[in-house]
């Protein structure tokens, strides 16, 4: 089976209102996965898991409210316990207020983790050298940062995502900051493989209308990076040729 979804759409189950929301916009999005933080089985009671089990959805548990190496190492190895898979979302997170991550402790994790067996898909920040020294440790793909999360802003940095992109042979999975399907159409179109999106579906107005609004972004982000765009240009290029302009 593949790593990431064949839509390239992963959906975060935090911040929906409720289970049967969370169930209609995982339907509407067609992924085959989620992410589940630990800490996220236990808010929602006993019924996330039999729901994700029933839609037949993988599931990559993450490290969420980790803030160093050793946390979220011990918190990978309860994860793989509770759900029996080797696969991690990797989160350090830096300091409460940013949510960003800590690239020392990221990294220190993430080699302990891949010599553990963990395919590990670590959540960073949209640093090329940092992103390269995490595939370098075998990470299985990277997952930079469009901007904070939770926060909507899109993605800060495009030509970092680019550069990521360039600097790594691991698939590359833009994660966090995603406020609405042009953010993610763009991030494709900056050549990700896969988007993460969470608090812009369970947060949005209509979860499962922006569900449906993201699968058609991801796709079409998609297509317009095989297609390749026009050059950008200073000055106009007409479209139409000079021939059969009548002479006066």
């Amino acid at each position: 089976m593949d790593l990431l979804p064949e839509n390239g759409l992963i959906l975060g189950t935090g911040g929906a209102n409720s289970l049967a929301a969370l169930e209609e916009a995982i339907v509407a999005s067609e992924t085959d996965l989620v992410t589940v933080a630990l800490r996220r089985v236990e808010a929602a009671g006993p019924g996330l898991l039999p729901m994700l089990e029933r839609l037949k959805v993988r599931i990559l548990p993450n490290t969420a409210g980790c803030y160093t190496a050793g946390d979220a190492i011990k918190t990978a190895k309860m994860a793989r316990e509770a759900f029996e898979t080797d696969l991690i979302k990797l989160e350090v997170i830096g300091d409460e207020r940013t949510l960003l991550p800590d690239g020392v402790e990221l990294l220190k994790a993430a080699e302990a983790l891949v010599v553990d067996g963990f395919t590990v898909l670590p959540y960073t920040t949209d640093d090329p050298i940092l992103a390269r020294r995490l595939a370098d440790a075998g990470c299985a793909a990277v997952m930079p940062a469009g901007s904070p999360i939770g926060s909507g802003l899109g993605i800060s940095n495009p030509h970092h995502i680019e550069l990521i992109r360039q600097s790594v042979d691991v698939p590359v999975v833009l994660d966090a900051g995603i406020g609405t399907a042009s953010d993610a159409a763009l991030a494709m179109e900056l050549g990700c493989d896969a988007v993460l999106v969470a608090s812009a579906i369970t947060r949005a107005d209509d979860p499962t209308t922006m569900a449906v609004a993201m699968r058609h972004a991801v796709a079409a982000g998609r297509l317009a990076r095989q297609a390749g765009r026009i050059p950008r240009r200073f000055h106009a290029v007409a479209s139409t040729p000079d021939d059969g302009i009548p002479v006066w």
